[in-house]
């Protein structure tokens, strides 16, 4: 804190340090200034930005299609990618297409949609209900509020062991994956 300084005192000031002078606040009377490496600023503030944004929790849109006609198995199968996606702190997007003459029995797609929604009532909010648009039904699933805080801590964990191990030796985890690849490789050439 060098107090009220004049333009060319404050100049001086930095120079002789061999740092900058930056304008901090220019609204204030008078202005604020700081005497700081500008060059090391930008650098570090470039640097909290591009953590920010690794612990980001990035929400996407799947989207699940499928018909009325649709079998049983199939539907288990897309009702683990749903929970799958959304334990991931996704949104979902189920679609039921119809074809010709389908859509005169709306009611077993809607039928579907409803047995996905009882699925994934446990981890799942509805946003959207059964709703008609041209030829498909939609619905649209989000995560609970839980369910998403829980990924985002999946995230910023991740992204923390990423950081943890930049620079350094790699995670015991893929030393065992390369152990097991090299073994793999090995018996491959004593064939």
């Amino acid at each position: 804190m060098l107090g009220v300084l004049s333009t060319q005192e404050a100049l001086r000031a930095a120079k002789s340090k061999g740092l900058d002078l930056v304008e901090v606040n220019p609204k204030a009377v008078p202005p604020v200034c700081k005497i700081m490496d500008f060059g090391k600023f930008k650098y570090e503030e470039k640097k909290r930005e591009n953590e920010a944004k690794t612990r980001q929790l990035h929400v996407e849109l799947k989207e699940v299609k499928l018909r009325p006609k649709t079998d049983d198995h199939d539907l288990d199968v897309k009702a683990r990618h749903i929970r799958r996606f959304l334990e991931a702190g996704n949104k979902v997007k189920v679609t039921c297409r119809f074809r010709g003459r389908e859509i005169t029995h709306p009611e077993t797609a809607e039928r579907q949609l409803v047995h996905f929604i009882e699925i994934s009532r446990d981890i799942a909010i509805i946003e959207q209900g059964a709703r008609m648009e041209g030829k498909t039904m939609t619905i649209l699933l989000a995560p609970k509020p839980e369910i998403r805080a829980r990924a985002a801590a999946l995230v910023a964990k991740r992204a923390e062991t990423l950081k943890k191990h930049d620079g350094e030796e790699k995670p015991a985890e893929a030393d065992a994956e390369e152990d097991a690849d090299d073994a793999d490789d090995a018996d491959d050439d004593e064939e």
